[in-house]
């Protein structure tokens, strides 16, 4: 291994001692591969083979263990940025700026039995057990910590700065399980980042404490466990509710184990105020649920716990779809939890299904466009995806009488080009499929590039697309001198809301900011239950786009370049120019500190600051 990395490191040297602008250019993935060949082909018959995946592992061991060695090798700063960037895997996921890391609650009954929802009693609701999130739950009791400090370990030996963390918490409904569950899985997610590289030690700990209680984290014994339960579920005899109460609610060793899962908001805020300084700070907390979960006190709870942005399920607009596929919502508590988690000030992520029963591909279109134009719709973000058919769901009924048929692959695709076309400059369209593994998919899309599909299409067409996620910088360098301020302003039912978006002459996304100015008049009406006062405007989201850059370290991408101290100067100018008397940021655990600096002050659950 260290052969071949004194080969790249020679040859970055003599890039850069010939004046290459860019030495780490010389040596894509393609070359890299050729390295890896030559050296594997004089191995040994037992020797293990090189890879690219253990360059990064092996370069940080020795950095970190045997800096005699390590600097032997002749590495500066600049030579080790251009080294890093050709060790790095998978740069994406960094790409937005920030390191995500999507732990998984335990299994737990739902409110909800939807016609198409998955029923995997090893997961939760809606959750199959091979899904990649799925797998490193189960590997780890489904226990936070674990799961965090194993992704984290995992980012860093992929090569990604993991300073600034977005946690993700999946797993059906939030709302639905216990509150004392809710504060200790969240304390857990921030003890794991804090202790950071100093976990080992907790994790070997609570391995032996779930082995001890006899929690299996063995996939083929969890299945044995729940197989003759599953079935029944399966063949329509069971619900997954009724089933998962059969499985766990009596059940000693997850009694016990969940007698330990509770904590208080003292020992939170304990970890929240570590957070602030620690060297894995979290920029951003998302939960799912559903929007009849959505409540004032609901909210309070979630900001409570350092909560950012909602994942909610939508999935249609249409009463009549809603209703024949089982999901009970009306149209009025889906606007109505909208409109309080906007003046709330948390992100909005809408999921969003096409293809669903009684669905069809023009009444798709008709229903996503109300999402992205009506005033009491407009999510910040989308997850839009494909209905596809999983065993032991009632769905499978109407695909065997024919009642339901997958959309063919043109179809689709044609819906989803229409969708991305539609979708304006401030919504940001994150996903257009679910990490559902093929073979659990029994009908529908397996093509897990379905989006480049779309996108293809689009491209080939020469049409212009406004959602944010296909206009990231991404990977790219900013050139802030390049760079244009421009304002989109658009009305909802609430509020007025004004996205501020850093663009590049090729109208590339460098940094954005949300910022909402709450009608007076709702306030005003529903003061008492609310946490803002009449004329206080709401920052709800500060982005800056470009490859990850250390804390208060300058990358090469637009992190850290002022340019979202320019967009918070902006947005207050345009909430006093509104004769807004002061704003709030719904500010993360991590960014706390930073606010502080611009002049924000701490109140109960945001930051504040008098215009």
């Amino acid at each position: 291994m260290e052969t071949i990395l004194l080969e790249i490191i020679n040859m970055l040297k003599e890039a850069n001692n010939t004046c290459d602008v860019d030495g780490a250019g010389r040596i894509d993935d393609r070359l890299l591969e050729k390295l890896l060949r030559k050296h594997n082909r004089n191995l040994t018959h037992n020797a293990q083979h090189h890879s690219k995946k253990k360059l990064m592992p092996f370069y940080l061991k020795v950095k970190e263990s045997d800096p005699l060695r390590w600097a032997g090798w002749g590495i500066d700063q600049a030579l080790e940025e251009q080294l890093l960037r050709i060790l790095q895997i998978k740069p994406r996921r960094t790409a937005s700026g920030v390191a995500t890391i999507t732990v998984l609650t335990k299994p737990w009954k739902c409110s909800s039995n939807c016609l198409y929802c998955p029923n995997d009693l090893t997961m939760p609701k809606s959750y199959l057990s091979d899904e990649p999130a799925c797998q490193r739950a189960e590997r780890n009791y489904f226990d936070p910590y674990l799961q965090v400090a194993s992704r984290l370990r995992a980012l860093t030996q992929m090569g990604h700065v993991t300073d600034k963390v977005e946690l993700i918490i999946l797993g059906g409904t939030w709302s639905d399980y216990p509150a004392e569950y809710q504060i200790w899985f969240v304390s857990e997610l921030f003890r794991a980042l804090n202790e950071g590289n100093e976990a080992e030690h907790t994790c070997a700990k609570r391995r032996a404490f779930y082995k001890k209680k006899g929690l299996s984290n063995q996939k083929e014994e969890l299945a044995e466990f729940v197989r003759e339960q599953q079935q029944l579920v399966n063949n329509g005899s069971l619900t997954y509710n009724q089933a998962w109460s059969r499985l766990y609610e009596d059940n000693d060793v997850w009694r016990r184990i969940s007698a330990n899962q509770v904590s208080t908001f003292t020992e939170l805020k304990a970890q929240h105020t570590i957070n602030e300084h620690s060297h894995h700070r979290v920029v951003g907390l998302v939960i799912e649920t559903r929007p009849d979960a959505i409540t004032c006190d609901s909210l309070k709870l979630l900001r409570q716990l350092g909560c950012t942005k909602i994942q909610m399920g939508i999935q249609s607009l249409n009463p009549s779809i809603l209703k024949l596929n089982h999901r009970n919502i009306s149209i009025d508590k889906i606007q109505e939890a909208f409109s309080l988690l906007r003046i709330f000030g948390f992100k909005i992520h809408a999921h969003f299904m096409m293809n669903l029963f009684g669905s069809s591909c023009s009444e798709d279109k008709r229903d996503y466009r109300r999402l992205v134009t009506e005033k009491p719709y407009l999510p910040d973000e989308v997850k839009l995806y494909p209905c596809v058919l999983v065993g032991g769901t009632k769905l499978c009924e109407h695909f065997a009488d024919t009642t339901w048929q997958p959309y063919s692959e043109e179809d689709l695709i044609d819906v989803l080009v229409t969708d991305t076309l539609i979708t304006p400059s401030f919504i940001r369209i994150s996903r257009m499929i679910r990490d559902i593994s093929a073979h659990d998919i029994v009908a529908g899309n397996k093509k897990v590039n379905l989006r480049q599909l779309v996108e293809r299409k689009i491209d080939q067409a020469g049409e212009n697309v406004s959602e944010i996620r296909y206009r990231e910088i991404s990977t790219l360098d900013a050139d802030v001198q390049n760079l244009t301020l421009e304002t989109v302003h658009y009305e909802t039912t609430v509020t007025d809301e004004y996205f501020l978006q850093w663009v590049t002459p090729e109208n590339k996304i460098a940094g954005f900011l949300r910022l909402s100015l709450p009608h007076a008049d709702y306030v005003c009406r529903y003061e008492s239950l609310l946490p803002v006062a009449p004329f206080e405007a709401m920052i709800r989201e500060v982005h800056v786009y470009g490859k990850v850059a250390g804390l208060h370290e300058t990358g090469k991408g637009a992190q850290h370049l002022g340019l979202g101290k320019q967009l918070i100067k902006e947005a207050c100018a345009i909430a006093k120019d509104q004769s807004y008397r002061k704003i709030n940021v719904i500010s993360s655990v991590g960014t706390r500190e930073y606010y502080r600096n611009l002049g924000f002050i701490d109140t109960e659950l945001y930051q504040q600051m008098t215009l």
